[in-house]
């Protein structure tokens, strides 16, 4: 994920501390059933798509953008799917973040996947059920965005 000038903007201040940030997550269903994946070419890995909101942009635009941007998919926001409170991640140079995800299930109204940007290695629509290897994340918020369950979030901090 490219970090957006805002935030190199910050960095510039803040140094490497923790940074408590919005990030969000788009799951992108076509008219039959396949999920929208992105393989990064930074892990070399295959992944949903979701990136950070530039300030003052709403959650669900983000995801639309995001979507477009990465894979020349227009969608639509349906429903907030998921809501999370990520573990801080600390990167490579030291800079440190945490994410509050807010995951979107949205559906393909046009456009034709392939790579749109710099971010990804490759852009496909996956069968449920044929999914390539995905980390827990992305196994957690296609589930989610499969259902028609409430907004999941963490029930353990009432308990």
């Amino acid at each position: 994920m490219a970090t957006p000038d805002f935030i190199r903007t910050i960095r510039a201040a803040a140094g490497h501390q923790l940074l408590w940030l919005p990030g969000i997550t788009a799951i992108v269903f076509d008219d039959d059933g396949r999920v929208l994946l992105g393989r990064r070419t930074d892990t070399r890995k295959w992944s949903v798509i979701g990136g950070i909101p530039e300030p003052g942009e709403q959650p669900a635009a983000c995801a639309v953008r995001e979507v477009f941007e990465e894979t020349a998919v227009r969608c639509v926001a349906e429903r907030v799917v998921l809501v999370q409170a990520l573990d801080p991640v600390t990167y490579p140079n030291a800079d440190v973040c945490q994410f509050m995800d807010i995951t979107f299930r949205c559906r393909a109204v046009g456009g034709e996947a392939r790579v749109n940007d710099d971010e990804s290695l490759d852009v496909a629509w996956f069968d449920p059920d044929a999914l390539p290897e995905l980390n827990e994340f992305g196994v957690l918020r296609i589930k989610q965005a499969m259902s028609d369950a409430p907004t999941w979030f963490d029930t353990t901090a009432f308990s």
